[in-house]
Formats: structure tokens, C-alpha cells, sequence
């Protein structure tokens, strides 16, 4: 190499670094706002300092792959990327024993057998007695899932212990089948929340819409905030039973 190329490569690599300075510089608000946004409606074993290393990574991804000529300003395609890196960081440390996993999808299968028995949405007291559990221990599985992992619909696509709709190939030739696959998923789920009981919709609506936290959504519909944890639950387990489907595909 020569003197001439070595100092054009240092140069370019020295412009590099102070361009993601002023990225840092300029977005990091941002990044710390969107933890701290996350922090209030995480397990308390999430930690602030891990969730904003994980966003700024995100960062720097979202100044990497941003199309201006998609229309969305770079603000707002960053906040989706730091948000998804932040999520995605809280899912690595998912610390729940195998049985809580079972447990999940036990309930996800009972709310399906039930609802498919029956035509309607099934409650409490039978998804209890189709797992021949009393009501408490139910309610004290539902307290268990909802505590030992973060639910968002991505999540939906997961049984608990394995990967999701697809796997990661990195080839591009797949990309259009699964945005095609993305987009009936899309459909499917929208029509599985319209169609779900009124108020474990009025729980989703309140915490991923209004961003309220489980007390507060307690407080909107006059329950405590374990009966709110109960229903959020339950809500997750009645997805997965009604997308099963997809998630077997």
C-alpha cells in the first residue's frame, strides 16, 4: 500500500469516527428517552445501562441502513430500530425455567381445545378445569409467565423455548416471501385482537397503546394489578392458541 492510499485510509476512517461522534452527540436523547420509557414497563432485573448500550447499537445500525427515499424521517426510523435492539437485548436475558415455557403453551393449548369445543372465547374457570388445576394455581401460572419474560407480538410466533416464524439464513432471496408471510401475519393478528374478549382488548389497547403500567390500567378498570398481570397474560396465551396456525408453520 502506498504512503498516498495509507493516509487517504486513515483519513477516511478518522471521518468515519467523528461522523458517528456526532450521530451519538446528536441521537443519544433519544436513546436514553426510549430506555427510560422501556425501563417503567420492564421485569426490575432489566438494567437502564443495558438497554441503552443495546439501543445505541441500534443507532448506529439505523445510520447504516436508512433510506431516505422511503419517507420517513431518520428520527423516527431510529426510535424503531433502538427500540427493537433494546427488546431485543431484554429477550437474550430471558432467565425462565423450561416448566414455565411448558406451562405457557399448556395454556395456549387448553384455551384452543376449548374454544374450538365450544365457539366462543373460554373463560377462566374452564381453562382451569380442561388443565385440571384449581383457580388459583392458574391465575398463579398466568403470574408466573407474565413476570418471567417480556411479551410483545413478536413473541407471538415463539413457543417459549425455540425460534420464531423463520430463522435468520442472511440470504436476500427469501426477504419478499417473508414480508408476504409478515403481512398475513399482520392480518391474522390484527383479526385474533378485535375478536378477543372486551376487556383483555381494553388491557392491550391501555399498555401498548396508552403506555400505562400495570397499576394504572388496574386502577382504569377497578382490579388490582396482580388481576391485570392475570389478564394480560391470558390475553398473550388466547393469541398464541388462535395463531397457532402460524406459529406451526
Amino acid at each position: 500500500m502506498t504512503a498516498a492510499a495509507s493516509g487517504l485510509r486513515m483519513y477516511n476512517k478518522a471521518q468515519a469516527q467523528d461522523s458517528q461522534h456526532q450521530l451519538i452527540e446528536r441521537y443519544g436523547p433519544l436513546v436514553k428517552r426510549i430506555a427510560y420509557h422501556l425501563l417503567a414497563r420492564l421485569p426490575a432485573s432489566v438494567q437502564v445501562d443495558d438497554l441503552i448500550q443495546a439501543g445505541m447499537i441500534g443507532l448506529l445500525e439505523a445510520s447504516k441502513k436508512y433510506d431516505g427515499g422511503k419517507g420517513a424521517s431518520f428520527e423516527t426510523y431510529a426510535g424503531i430500530r433502538i427500540r427493537g435492539a433494546m427488546l431485543d437485548e431484554v429477550r437474550k436475558g430471558d432467565w425462565a425455567p423450561r416448566s414455565v415455557h411448558r406451562n405457557t403453551r399448556m395454556v395456549s393449548d387448553a384455551i384452543r381445545k376449548i374454544e374450538a369445543r365450544t365457539g366462543r372465547d373460554a373463560k377462566d374457570q374452564e381453562v382451569a378445569a380442561e388443565l385440571q388445576l384449581s383457580l388459583e394455581d392458574y391465575y398463579g401460572i398466568l403470574g408466573d409467565t407474565l413476570g418471567s419474560r417480556l411479551f410483545s407480538f413478536d413473541d407471538l410466533m415463539q413457543d417459549g423455548e425455540h425460534g420464531g416464524m423463520h430463522e435468520d439464513t442472511g440470504s436476500t432471496q427469501t426477504e419478499p416471501l417473508h414480508e408476504l408471510e409478515d403481512e398475513r401475519f399482520q392480518s391474522a393478528l390484527a383479526e385474533a385482537i378485535a375478536n378477543l374478549p372486551e376487556r383483555e382488548r381494553l388491557v392491550l389497547a391501555l399498555y401498548y397503546d396508552e403506555e400505562l403500567n400495570l397499576k394504572e390500567i388496574g386502577e382504569v378498570l377497578g382490579v388490582s394489578e396482580s388481576r391485570v398481570s392475570q389478564l394480560h397474560s391470558q390475553c398473550a396465551a388466547r393469541l398464541r392458541a388462535r395463531l397457532g396456525e402460524w406459529r406451526a408453520s
